[in-house]
């Protein structure tokens, strides 16, 4: 039997609709083996039907189809309206979180879930239709050459991303080991966009880090916890239990940094430490119904804990500092991302998938931290330094002369232990008396002048600096805080 062209857009928008049912029977039925408890269940709702969407919305899209398949200048592909379709539908939507991923994405979107990828290393989220940084990834290539949360990026290697969707972008920034990208960024509070030269790498997502510190003659463990991935609950578990059996009797979870992951992972690691008689959670769906979800924890540990937060926590880590915030844990650091809304990849048969917001996630006590971020109980901030902007240097900077980017040298060469006499952007005889002794340790040329080599270099050891955890404000104060 053969169709018309303009019936196999409505064929596919079937399919679209019984691939979302299918995907949604499954969840359910996984959920349904599952204890109900322990797992987030998806509720009655079901996905629309096909008589429930009218002929003429329907006759309107197969219009569309026809006619560009009849009468376009050029040929067109029937997958490339449908795909298009679908992410046409998607934006409407406007919601950054919820997007389309083909076979190619989706596969990429999966391993970095199970194991490690090939790209800089940086979680990204569209924030004001711009492509945003929501934190680079710990070691990862993006981490040592200084891309921070909220960072914008404009262009990719020379080409504007404007107007591309994230699935678009992320694949213009991803590339092969050993691969250069260069990113046009605009910093917040930065005058001018800068080129950041990145090389590719693979991306291992070992995702929990464990050390001991010795605060007032106790020892404390500090939990660092980069992203949220499959293996995260079981490693943190580990460690946490690793850490107890050495006799801790202080801990501080760090999640600066951290963008989410998956829900299940966080979900586990809070029944370490929410006690059964009150949610580590409640899940909020379409209707305004909200589910609470319960550990079996009889009672909270017997030491104190605090969690460190910034910018770049969000998602899971906003779940998990949230959570710890209501049982009257300290919050250290600065305002989390904002993000409480849940997404699920659902299967389109042919290995693409959409990912789509279902839910609401919202704090113990029912509240929503969505695009408003954790509030820390108590907010420090880092050496002003962490917040300096790489240096591009047309012409040297020399005394006399007044800067945004002298500014910028100025704090870099203070962070550093030498001594520029102020930081308000006028190149003094102070600061040519410290780009001296810079130069003259660092075996340069001794000018006077910060030249490119010589802002290369400032800018290079405060990137170490900051990597190498030295002058950690934010850790000491949540170490400090513990036993106070």
């Amino acid at each position: 039997m053969s169709l018309k062209k303009s019936h196999i857009i409505l064929l596919l928008l079937l399919a679209l609709v019984l691939g979302f049912t299918g995907a949604y029977m499954g969840v359910q039925l996984a959920d349904q083996g599952g204890n109900s408890e322990e797992s987030i269940e998806q509720g009655e709702e079901t996905s629309p039907s096909s008589d429930q969407i009218s002929g003429t919305e329907l006759g309107k899209v197969e219009q569309a189809f026809s006619l560009i398949k009849d009468n376009y200048l050029e040929e067109v592909e029937d997958k490339q309206l449908v795909e298009g379709a679908i992410q046409g539908m998607l934006s409407t939507l406007e919601d950054p979180y919820s997007s389309y991923m083909d076979v190619d994405t989706m596969a990429q979107f999966n391993e970095q879930i199970e194991s490690s990828f090939e790209g800089i290393g940086a979680e990204v989220s569209m924030v004001n239709n711009m492509v945003t940084i929501v934190a680079p990834i710990k070691d990862s290539p993006a981490e040592k050459a200084g891309l921070r949360p909220n960072d914008q990026v404009l262009s990719v290697d020379g080409e504007s991303v404007e107007g591309l969707d994230l699935n678009e972008a992320v694949a213009k920034i991803r590339g092969e080991k050993g691969s250069e990208v260069v990113l046009e960024i605009q910093r917040p509070g930065a005058s001018e966009a800068f080129d950041m030269t990145i090389v590719r790498d693979t991306i291992p997502l070992e995702t929990v880090y464990n050390s001991i510190e010795e605060i007032d003659g106790k020892k404390t463990g500090v939990l660092e916890v980069t992203n949220f991935s499959e293996h995260t609950a079981q490693e943190f578990s580990e460690q946490l239990k690793t850490l107890e059996e050495e006799g801790i009797e202080g801990l501080v979870i760090d999640v600066r940094g951290n963008p989410g992951g998956l829900l299940t992972a966080v979900e586990e690691m809070l029944k370490e430490f929410v006690p059964k008689d009150m949610p580590y959670l409640q899940i909020e769906d379409r209707d305004g119904k909200k589910t609470p979800y319960f550990s079996e924890l009889d009672e909270k540990k017997d030491y104190p804990i605090s969690v460190v937060i910034d910018e770049g926590s969000a998602s899971a880590s906003e779940i998990l500092a949230v959570a710890m915030k209501e049982m009257g844990y300290d919050i250290v650091g600065q305002k989390s991302f904002g993000k409480g809304t849940v997404q699920q990849a659902v299967p389109m048969g042919d290995g693409s998938s959409i990912k789509l917001t279902f839910y609401k996630w919202l704090s113990p006590d029912g509240e929503s931290v969505h695009e408003k971020g954790i509030e820390p109980t108590v907010e420090v901030k880092q050496a002003d330094y962490f917040y300096t902007n790489p240096i591009q240097i047309e012409d040297p900077l020399a005394y006399d002369q007044t800067d945004d980017k002298i500014e910028n040298v100025q704090i870099m060469l203070d962070g550093l232990g030498y001594e520029p006499g102020r930081t308000d952007g006028y190149f003094s005889e102070e600061t040519v008396s410290a780009v001296n002794n810079f130069q003259e340790d660092n075996e340069l040329d001794v000018t006077g002048k910060v030249d490119e080599e010589t802002a290369g270099l400032i800018e290079a050891q405060i990137v170490d600096k900051i990597r190498n955890g030295e002058d950690d404000k934010q850790l000491e104060k949540a170490l400090e805080e513990l036993y106070e």
